[in-house]
C-alpha cells in the first residue's frame, strides 16, 4: 500500500532479519559498528590526503598544476557514479553490493599506497572513488533495511550522520598522524585494515537474503546519462578551482551537465524501469531532507577548508596540531546527532532541526569572521567550531534519516545513493565556489598595498573571512529553504510493509 505521495512505509524488523516481537539475531547492533567503519573510510578519504600531498608531491615528483588531479580524480569518480551503483545495490543485494566495495576499496588503497609514480597514484584514486561509489549507498540502505523500529533507527542514523558530519575532520587529524609520524603513502594503506575488519565483520554479521520480490531492471540509458551529467558538474567545478569561471572548461562542463542532468530527469517520466523513480523525490519531507544534505555539504566545507589554512598558514600550527583543534567541534556534531535523531526528531519533525541547525551553523560561520593575526584558539575558534558541529549535527543525522525513510525496499539502494549524491556534489560546489570567491577577495585586498609579509598575511585572512561569510550565507538561505519545503510536525509512524518482504537466504 502506498502513502499520498508515492512511497511505501519503511519494512517490517521480520524482513531484515528479526524475529517477532523486540528479538534480534546475535550481532544486530555490531552491523552499525560495521557499516559506521565503512562510511568513516569512505569520508576519510575525502580529507585524509590532503595534509599527505606536499610529502608525495616531493616523492614522486608531480608538479603544483598536478596536484589538484590526487583530490579530483577520487571525486570525478566517487560523484558520477552513485546513483548507478546504488540501483546495482537494488539490484544484486547489498550485502553483495557491500562486501564488493569494501575489497574494490582496498585493493585500489593498496595500489595507492605502494604507487611508484603521479600516473599510478592518479589512477588509484580514481578506482578508489569508483569503489566508494559502489559501498556508499549500500552501506546506507543496509542501516535503512537493517534498523527499522524507530528507537533504534534513530541511534543508527545519529552514529552514521556523525560519521558523515565529523569524517573530514577526523581525516585530518588521521591524516596528519599519519604523514608526520609515518609516510603519506599510510594514508592510503590505512584503508587496507578497514577494509579488511570491515569485510570480516560484514560477512559473520550481515545476513544473506534471498531474490527480491520486486527485482528492479537497470535503466542503462538513464545510468549514462546521470553519470556523465554528475561528471561534467563535478569536473566543472573542480577546474574552477583553477581557472576563472568565463573558461571553456569551466562554464562549458557546468553548461552540459545541466543538460545532461535535466535530460536524466525527463527521460525518468518515461523509462519503463528508471533509474531514480520520480516517487522517491514526491515526498515534501524527502525531498526537503536532500536539500538538507547538499546545502551542508556546501556550507560546511569553508571551515574546514579556510579553517585548515588559517590555523597553518597564519597560526603555525603543524598537521597534527591543527586536526587536534578539529576534536571539540566533532565531539559537538556526534552530540548533536545522537540528541536530534533520537530525541527531538520524533517529537518535532525535520522542519524545526533542519532551520534551527542551519541557524546555528550560520552563527558559528559569522563568528568566525572575526579572526585576525592576532586570535587565539580559546578565544575567537573553539566557539565558533562548537556552533558549526552543533549545526551540522542537528541537520545531517535527521535530514538522511528522513530522507530514507519510508522508500519500498526496491528503492533503498538508489535513495541511499540520491543523499550520497546530494552531499558529494554540495560539497564540490562549496569547494570550487568558495575557493574562487576568496582568490578574488586576496585579489582585491592587495590592490595598491605594498606586498609585505604583513600585508599579505591580512590578505590571506580577508580572504577567509569572505568565505567564512559567504558559507554563513548559505546557511541562513537553506534555512529559509528548508523551512518552505520540510513539513512541520512529527514523521508519520511507519507502517510494515509486508507485500514485499524478502525471505532469507538459507546460510
Amino acid at each position: 500500500m502506498t502513502d499520498a505521495k508515492g512511497s511505501l512505509p519503511a519494512a517490517s524488523g521480520e524482513r531484515h532479519g528479526a524475529t517477532a516481537g523486540d528479538a534480534r539475531p546475535s550481532g544486530h547492533w555490531l552491523i552499525l559498528g560495521v557499516v559506521g567503519l565503512a562510511q568513516l573510510m569512505i569520508v576519510l578519504d575525502v580529507s585524509i590526503v590532503n595534509i599527505a600531498l606536499p610529502q608525495a608531491q616531493e616523492d614522486l615528483g608531480f608538479s603544483n598544476g598536478s596536484r589538484q588531479w590526487v583530490i579530483t580524480a577520487y571525486s570525478l569518480a566517487f560523484g558520477s557514479l552513485l546513483l548507478l551503483s546504488g540501483r546495482i545495490s537494488d539490484l544484486i543485494g547489498q550485502r553483495k553490493t557491500f562486501l564488493t566495495g569494501l575489497a574494490a576499496f582496498a585493493a585500489a588503497s593498496l595500489l595507492g599506497g605502494v604507487s611508484p609514480s603521479f600516473a599510478v597514484l592518479v589512477l588509484a584514486r580514481a578506482l578508489q572513488g569508483a569503489a566508494g561509489a559502489i559501498l556508499a549507498p549500500a552501506a546506507l540502505s543496509l542501516l535503512t533495511t537493517t534498523y527499522t523500529k524507530p528507537k533504534e533507527r534513530g541511534t543508527a542514523f545519529a552514529v552514521f550522520g556523525g560519521i558523515a558530519g565529523s569524517g573530514a575532520a577526523i581525516g585530518l587529524l588521521l591524516g596528519g598522524v599519519l604523514t608526520e609520524y609515518l609516510s603519506w603513502r599510510w594514508t592510503l594503506l590505512v584503508n587496507v585494515a578497514i577494509s579488511v575488519a570491515a569485510i570480516t565483520g560484514a560477512l559473520m554479521l550481515i545476513p544473506r537474503k534471498g531474490p527480491s520480490a520486486q527485482r528492479p531492471r537497470l535503466d542503462l540509458l538513464g545510468a549514462a546519462i546521470i553519470s556523465a551529467g554528475l561528471f561534467c558538474v563535478v569536473y566543472g567545478f573542480s577546474e574552477a578551482e583553477s581557472h576563472p569561471w568565463s573558461a571553456p572548461g569551466t562554464w562549458g562542463f557546468l553548461v552540459a551537465g545541466a543538460v545532461l542532468i535535466a535530460g536524466f530527469f525527463w527521460w525518468q517520466t518515461r523509462a519503463t524501469s528508471p533509474l531514480l523513480p520520480l516517487r522517491v523525490l514526491r515526498d515534501r519531507n524527502r525531498a526537503g531532507s536532500f536539500i538538507g544534505v547538499f546545502i551542508v555539504g556546501v556550507g560546511m566545507f569553508g571551515v574546514f577548508l579556510f579553517l585548515t589554512y588559517y590555523l597553518q598558514q597564519i597560526l603555525r600550527y603543524s598537521p597534527v596540531k591543527t586536526g587536534l583543534v578539529f576534536l571539540p567541534m566533532v565531539a559537538a556534531l556526534m552530540c548533536a546527532s545522537t540528541a536530534s535523531n533520537i530525541k527531538l526528531l520524533p517529537k518535532f519533525g525535520p522542519r524545526v532541526l533542519a532551520v534551527s541547525g542551519m541557524l546555528v551553523a550560520c552563527g558559528g560561520m559569522f563568528w568566525l569572521t572575526g579572526i585576525t593575526l592576532h586570535s587565539t584558539y580559546a578565544a575567537d575558534i573553539l566557539g565558533p567550531l562548537l556552533l558549526v558541529g552543533f549545526g551540522i549535527g542537528s541537520v545531517m543525522a535527521p535530514s538522511m534519516n528522513t530522507a530514507t525513510s519510508g522508500v519500498r525496499p526496491v528503492d533503498a539502494g538508489v535513495a541511499s545513493a540520491t543523499v550520497q549524491t546530494m552531499q558529494q556534489i554540495g560539497g564540490s560546489i562549496g569547494t570550487s565556489l568558495l575557493n574562487s570567491l576568496a582568490a578574488s577577495a586576496l585579489t582585491a585586498y592587495l590592490v595598491g598595498r605594498a606586498p609585505t609579509p604583513v600585508n599579505e598575511a591580512n590578505a590571506a585572512i580577508h580572504s577567509y573571512v569572505v568565505a567564512f561569510t559567504w558559507a554563513g550565507s548559505i546557511f541562513a538561505a537553506g534555512a529559509v529553504i528548508c523551512g518552505l519545503v520540510l513539513r512541520s510536525g512529527p514523521p508519520a509512524p511507519a507502517v510494515p510493509d509486508v507485500a514485499s518482504a524478502t525471505p532469507a537466504e538459507p546460510a
